[in-house]
């Protein structure tokens, strides 16, 4: 497998280069030189493979010769674990369930196949790697899960202060081992910022082996393409073919993951980009002005993020063509009291609780399939995250309804530890050179 640099397709890199290095030095995003088309026998015969069949064949289509197939089915066997199942709550409308790991979020996916991945190709006595990871929430929850207790290997997470749910917060600073968070008086631009300068630092380039565990890596979008095949699967089981997926979006590599997946074969209609009041995209994709904002804070933490770093692979897999672009990818952005109305709608209606992720890609499949003349279309949603990681958005009646896994019961027990800075670059480098 070959990657180039978004910012230079001459700036070619092996797999295991772009897994370590994360982010080229131009700042540019690593992307596959060239998306494999997978047989359309293999998509018209889907539904007779299992997951974990899927997962292989997607994967080996995408890494190559970079790891051999015996070595990539045992990692694929540990990542996939736990289930991804779509379940339907009316006769056009149904749920993929991506909740089921470790963290309760979908990002356990990319973690548990990246730090596997990175166990790999590490060898032994070499430089100690550091992994940096920018947080809005859910994502480092399932890198700490991912990387805990991995040999040579030291993991840190920087998340907002003050802008994560107390659930969230314990799965970052609960760890201890070789995982160390720090909580930034800032937003999730603020940490992320800091993560990128950091990569793009000499002296720690020198001293340091960093890379990141941010859907910047690519051996983080990877697994994010096997349950958009899987789902697909399932409905192919039950003869629904012609299907569209709305998919909650922050920092895009989501929806960016459904993509890769759509340009390797899978037939979908429509990608829906859901978003809250950090609709930098939706605003793009309607006045073609691409302007990031300072994000936000709302009831959907996950989601804050002003300028979503993995658009810019979004637009080179249409290779800048905005009008091919908008025939596959439609975007909308909804408040924190419209998020709180389709939670409420979804329970009254389903006795289905989803978290403000969740209501938000709801909200967004349901507007899209009301204006769509084709009836035979099935709307799926992606549920990102188990709702009692939320409880203080929900009503007392949903909130009554949600059970809480005993790994939250096991979290609440435990000491939190996290360490405090203000978002300046100075400080986190002194930080990142005081680690050796």
């Amino acid at each position: 497998m070959e990657l180039y640099s978004t910012n230079n397709p001459s700036l070619k890199v092996d797999f295991p280069t772009a897994v370590f290095n994360s982010m080229p030095q131009d700042k540019g995003l690593y992307m596959p030189q060239e998306i494999p088309v997978l047989d359309p026998e293999f998509i018209a015969q889907i539904g007779d493979r299992t997951f974990s069949e899927i997962a292989l064949k997607v994967a080996s289509a995408l890494i190559g010769d970079a790891i051999p197939t015996p070595d990539l089915k045992a990692i694929i066997a540990e990542t996939l674990s736990f289930d991804a199942p779509v379940k339907e709550l009316d006769a056009e409308t149904y749920v993929l369930e991506l909740f089921h790991g470790p963290s309760l979020a979908f990002k356990d996916f990319g973690a548990r196949f990246m730090s596997r991945v990175m166990g790999y190709f590490l060898r032994e006595n070499e430089k100690m790697l550091d992994v940096l990871v920018a947080t809005s929430g859910d994502t480092g929850g399932a890198v700490a899960l991912g990387f805990l207790g991995v040999p040579n290997t030291r993991v840190t997470i920087l998340y907002p202060e003050g802008k994560v749910s107390e659930i969230q917060e314990l799965q970052l600073c609960t760890n201890g081992n070789n995982i160390q968070a720090i909580s930034v008086n800032g937003t999730f631009d603020d940490c992320q910022a800091l993560v990128k300068q950091a990569f793009a630092d000499q002296d720690l380039a020198d001293k340091l082996r960093l890379t990141s565990a941010n859907s910047i890596n690519i051996a983080r979008l990877i697994p994010q393409t096997f349950y958009y095949f899987n789902a697909y699967a399932q409905l192919a089981r039950e003869g629904k073919t012609k299907v569209v997926f709305a998919v909650p979006s922050g920092n895009f590599g989501n929806i960016a993951a459904g993509l890769i997946a759509y340009k390797m074969g899978l037939p979908v209609q429509q990608f829906i980009a859901a978003t809250n009041a950090n609709d930098t995209v939706p605003r793009f994709l309607e006045n073609g002005i691409y302007e990031t904002r300072a994000s936000v804070q709302t009831y959907s933490n996950a989601m804050d993020v002003g300028a979503p770093s993995n658009w810019v692979r979004i637009m080179d897999l249409f290779k800048g063509d905005v009008a091919a672009l908008k025939k596959v990818v439609s975007s909308s952005s909804y408040t924190d009291v419209e998020t709180q109305e389709a939670i409420k709608e979804i329970y009254d209606t389903y006795s289905y609780v989803a978290c403000p992720h969740t209501a938000i890609a709801y909200r967004a499949l349901k507007n899209y399939l009301a204006e769509q003349p084709d009836h035979e279309l099935t709307g799926v949603f992606l549920s990102t995250a188990h709702p009692c990681k939320f409880p203080d958005v929900f009503p007392n009646d949903v909130a009554a309804a949600i059970a809480i896994p005993e790994q939250v019961n096991e979290l609440r027990a435990r000491t939190s530890a996290a360490q405090k800075m203000d978002p300046v670059f100075a400080d986190f480098k002194t930080y990142l050179q005081e680690l050796n």
